[in-house]
């Protein structure tokens, strides 16, 4: 809005189950907060971690004011905070592929990320001691230029990299081992603990034509079929929710008790073309007339907006964790 969005009905759609006896979930920060007392949640993955990692902070400063506590790395990619009432840390910690990776960089000239699937990143990894609730949420990257290595550093294969000589590696296969790498860090170190494992399933951006270039100037929801899942979003989703389901069952083999969860939010933000910022990632873009070649921000989502119904959903999971 302050970037000069001029319609505001994003703000007051809500999802509702289809189910009467579930229903929507209104997020209340001083239950959230009250939850997370004395406890660490660090939200671990992409540029969608920190959408909604930014989404909570605004969500629970309605109730308690945070204060930033640390801020390292480029865009705000490493941030803490604490809410002192409650002795409750808030951190995001940059991870787009949540294992090892060298990250696609044209300006230094790296023109295809490079990724170790059997290894994490440490910049996670390390600090896992001190977290007990992870939310995983990655995805994005692994449509970009690869090269896989695994275990031995053991060259896998390449994704759209035809410049380089190795066989294709089907990003499918790579997204599947990195969630059961990073699973697997966490569940070998944490089965017998009282701690938790959230993995949020893959979003949906909604281009209208080519990725950024392109617009999304919808102002309204679909309806139910007016669009279909395109294959990779539902692919990805599939994937993460039997990764999950793969690591719950470890766990109970292990009579361990470490939580985990999916965080299916992939529907509900492919319903969603509305929420986007659109051209309104930068202010005023059209102060001195209608331009080709705006650029649009369809992957991100608007706050307030769709992704604070991601941490209506993740209260609701984190109150019958309580309850159990």
């Amino acid at each position: 809005m302050v970037n000069g969005r001029p319609d505001t009905g994003y703000l007051y759609w809500q999802w509702q189950p289809t189910d009467n006896r579930c229903p929507a979930p209104v997020f209340d920060a001083s239950v959230f907060l009250g939850i997370i007392k004395n406890k660490h949640i660090a939200f671990i993955g992409d540029s969608l971690a920190r959408n909604q990692l930014e989404s909570l902070i605004c969500l629970l400063s309605t109730t308690s004011k945070p204060e930033l506590v640390y801020q390292g790395g480029d865009d705000l990619k490493f941030r803490r905070w604490v809410f002192h009432e409650y002795n409750a840390t808030v951190s995001v910690f940059w991870s787009p592929f949540l294992v090892k990776g060298i990250q696609l960089d044209e300006s230094k000239g790296i023109n295809h990320n490079t990724l170790y699937l059997d290894t994490p990143n440490e910049k996670w990894a390390t600090e896992l001691d001190m977290i007990d609730i992870v939310v995983f949420s990655n995805g994005h990257w692994f449509v970009q230029k690869a090269i896989y290595y695994g275990e031995g550093n053991q060259l896998l294969g390449c994704n759209f990299a035809q410049e380089i000589n190795c066989t294709d590696y089907n990003i499918f296969d790579a997204f599947r081992k990195v969630l059961r790498t990073s699973l697997k860090e966490v569940t070998k170190r944490f089965y017998k603990s009282d701690k938790t494992l959230v993995v949020a399933t893959f979003t949906l951006a909604h281009f209208e034509g080519e990725w950024k270039f392109g617009t999304c100037l919808k102002t309204e929801p679909y309806k139910e079929g007016d669009a279909e899942m395109p294959h990779l979003e539902n692919e990805m989703r599939k994937l993460a929710i039997e990764e999950v389901a793969r690591a719950v069952k470890d766990v109970k083999e292990m009579n361990g008790w470490l939580r985990i969860e999916a965080l299916d939010v992939t529907k509900l933000t492919f319903l969603r073309p509305d929420g986007h910022p659109g051209p309104y990632m930068f202010p005023n873009p059209f102060a001195n007339g209608i331009k080709e070649g705006v650029p649009n921000d369809c992957v991100h989502w608007c706050m307030p907006g769709p992704i604070d119904t991601w941490n209506a959903i993740l209260l609701e999971l984190m109150k019958r964790w309580n309850d159990e």
